[in-house]
């Protein structure tokens, strides 16, 4: 792998602008030697132009308007060796001087002056984000000592707090009141320590994401007073408080984790362009034939990112504090939640992958081949039998589908570099790639086929007549053994994210009572595309719980009570995303929330139309009401989708009719995604159209393909909803230091 890929490779997404712009440093390098006649020779005006368009900033090609650039050394100093002389002003800015001015071409001025800008650039980022998480563990370690004094004013012998082992009790007496005292309004971090990770991060999310600052001053008393002179608390509030205790102990030791990781990425970042500033000058020395890394390179090593020790040192103590107090002094089970071990793609999930892939290729051949053979679909009787079938087993074609299109676009995440990890949350070790989540969804394929196959074969085969019962619950048994897997609480298969999933989706069916992540409202979204899965389901209960399936028969459909619950399930999952915008409209105040709600709104009068015009095609109204709410839906939803969701639509872009940053460089493939996603969108008007395919069971085939095509179309929203919400966290990232994530 060339040096430029694996520098690319080390970075951190949401910091790339801030990174040595090691790629166009090469570029001119190779421009100028493609020149021939050596560095030193004079520029044309035209060539010196070509080249000035190479060292147009990073940051300016990328939309942001800030310019970073710094130093740190706040005294004049020199380093002469060779033909250049690096000095540093009295302003910390690091400046490149030749000694043989005469014998020095353009090229090389220019080459020096973008490489003078780009290490004071990456000096200051640096200065920013150590300056930034020191005062983070200053604000953890005054957070830490209030949850110390807490556990110990409640006199819970059984609580961490108060166990030796884990907290030291005899530093506590020595340590309480100072780290307690420096909680205060006027302390860098404020009266609470709160990590924003923005929409991405439950921490930032979460109503007592930090420690109040009333409890710290509460807990503070404690050394005003004895032991004696506390009063004992009752069960139930002592109950209460250990509970609160235990929730702010989690969300301080997920903040330590969060904390530790920035340090990591800091000495990355750190190590990763004193290379690159090292990789630079020396295919500078080769085409030059100049000695000029020494220098330069003694510049960096005596800077504060090549000499500092302080984030080496503040590592140490992180890693001390969490050990000790959320470890119980046990260096391995600290470490390994601080650092967990990646999980490695292995060749036997590649073959595992690669075979399941293979079996439902080959199963959906003999599927085909087997109802063609013997003709099962025009026999007598087997309306009845697709009518049942079905809307059984097409709910497993769904849950395949969407799964198939969630690895995708994991694959493409990765490809251009989306930090979807962070976005969503996903605890760090725990994420799948593709081949994973591709090894799930062809799983759940191949068993489905074998039971429509075993199903059909018993059917058509006489000495099996009789075990006709048996075969209708095939798929029944096999949609208990997936959600069997789903909610075993053993640590196999994917335990973490199972746990994840679950979470989320709980906190999408109790969409009022809970603070909103992207995660959560990522998945709610996830659910809207899922409709007809969700109605199969409905039909799984009535079929199994009131008995048809022993008699064959499909009376579902008759039942008053079925068609009501025809209109609740279809509109579950948009009534989800509507109290989810109005609880973070409550939350976060912020208008878009309401547009937004009113885009569910919208969307579930229209389904109720549609529904309704399903169950009741002669009624001409409600054909009227669902072509009418359903057009306003979906141009109010298309609107969203690329303006809001996407970020597309900027007249004032300098990428017309999209915006600024892109991550994919051929623009015409978001022209694409638009013309896609209007088409998919609008896919519903066969639905109220009776338009019908010639051929038999052209209904349940329709209903099949319009379902597919919502999926398809919810996993292009997937990847470029993702990619916006990446750009966003670069720019706060860039604009801010990093004070704010999205």
């Amino acid at each position: 792998m060339k040096y430029g890929k694996e520098f690319s490779s080390q970075m951190v997404s949401e910091w790339q602008q801030a990174y040595m712009d090691y790629d166009y440093l090469k570029k001119c390098l190779k421009h100028k030697d493609h020149h021939g006649g050596g560095l030193n020779r004079k520029m044309t005006l035209d060539s010196l132009f070509s080249c000035l368009q190479l060292f147009t900033p990073r940051t300016q090609r990328l939309g942001n308007s800030q310019d970073i650039e710094g130093g740190v050394q706040k005294t004049k100093s020199t380093t002469t060796t060779g033909p250049i002389q690096v000095e540093t002003t009295a302003d910390g800015q690091v400046q490149t001087k030749f000694l043989m001015e005469e014998e020095v071409g353009e090229y090389e001025r220019e080459f020096f002056g973008r490489l003078d800008k780009e290490f004071n650039k990456v000096i200051k980022f640096y200065e920013e984000k150590v300056e930034k998480v020191l005062k983070e563990e200053e604000g953890l370690k005054g957070e830490l000592g209030a949850l110390i004094t807490a556990g110990s004013k409640h006199n819970d012998t059984k609580y961490w707090l108060e166990n030796p082992e884990r907290c030291g009790r005899e530093e506590r007496d020595e340590e309480i009141s100072p780290l307690v005292a420096a909680i205060s309004p006027s302390s860098p971090v404020g009266a609470k320590f709160v990590i924003e990770e923005g929409e991405s991060s439950r921490v930032g999310q979460s109503e007592d994401g930090a420690i109040e600052s009333a409890d710290a001053m509460d807990t503070s008393m404690m050394s005003n007073n004895t032991r004696g002179n506390i009063k004992e608390p009752k069960k139930s509030e002592l109950s209460l408080n250990k509970t609160k205790l235990r929730e702010k102990e989690k969300k301080l030791e997920h903040a330590y984790v969060t904390l530790y990781r920035k340090l990591l990425d800091i000495q990355n970042y750190s190590f990763s362009n004193a290379k690159a500033f090292s990789k630079i000058l020396k295919k500078y020395e080769k085409i030059a034939s100049r000695d000029a890394r020494k220098p330069y390179m003694e510049v960096v090593d005596s800077s504060y990112l090549g000499s500092s020790d302080e984030v080496v040192r503040l590592t140490k103590r992180v890693e001390e504090d969490f050990i000790k107090h959320f470890a119980e002094d046990n260096r391995t089970k600290g470490m390994n939640i601080l650092r967990p071990k990646m999980t490695r793609e292995r060749h036997r999930l590649t073959f595992s992958t690669g075979f399941s892939a293979g079996c439902v290729f080959s199963l959906i051949v003999a599927l085909v081949s087997i109802i063609r053979t013997r003709n099962i679909l025009q026999n007598d009787g087997q309306d009845v039998y697709m009518n049942t079938m079905f809307p059984l087993y097409s709910w497993f074609g769904f849950v395949m589908l969407h799964i198939i299109v969630y690895a995708a676009n994991i694959y493409y995440w990765r490809r251009y570099r989306i930090n979807y990890s962070k976005i969503l949350d996903f605890k760090q070790g725990t994420e799948l790639g593709h081949r994973q989540v591709l090894l799930v969804a062809f799983s759940i394929g191949v068993f489905a086929l074998l039971c429509v196959l075993a199903n059909l074969d018993m059917e058509v085969d006489p000495e099996t007549k009789d075990y006709q019962a048996f075969t209708e619950l095939l798929p029944l048994f096999l949609l208990i053994g997936i959600f069997g897997v789903l909610f075993l609480p053993f640590k196999f298969f994917y335990h973490s994210k199972r746990q994840f999933y679950l979470t989320c989706l709980f906190h999408c069916i109790a969409a009022p009572f809970y603070k909103v992540s992207f995660a959560d409202s990522f998945l709610g979204d996830q659910f809207t595309s899922q409709v007809q899965a969700l109605r199969s389901f409905e039909f799984y209960i009535c079929y199994y719980g009131w008995g048809d399936f022993k008699h064959r028969e499909n009376s579902c459909s008759k039942s008053h009570a079925y068609k009501g619950f025809f209109f609740i399930v279809a509109v579950i999952p948009f009534v989800s995303r509507l109290l989810q915008c109005l609880r973070r409209l409550f939350d976060d105040k912020d208008p878009d929330h309401r547009w937004n709600g009113l885009k569910y709104f919208l969307t579930i009068v229209a389904v109720c139309f549609r529904t309704a015009y399903s169950i009741q095609p002669a009624q001409i109204a409600w054909r009227v009401l669902a072509i009418i709410f359903s057009v306003v839906a979906a141009i109010f939803g298309t609107y969203w989708d690329f303006v809001h969701d996407w970020g597309l639509l900027n007249q004032k872009s300098k990428n017309h009719w999209l915006r600024d940053n892109l991550l994919i460089p051929q623009k015409e493939v978001y022209f694409i995604a638009m013309i896609l996603n209007v088409l998919l969108r609008f896919a519903w008007i066969q639905t109220v159209l009776d338009f019908n395919l010639p051929f038999r069971h052209s209904t349940q085939t329709m209903v099949a393909v319009v379902a597919s095509l919502e999926i398809i179309r919810r996993g292009i929203w997937n990847f470029f909803r993702l990619e916006k919400e990446h750009l966003k966290n670069v720019k706060q990232e860039s604009s801010h230091g990093g004070d704010k994530g999205t």
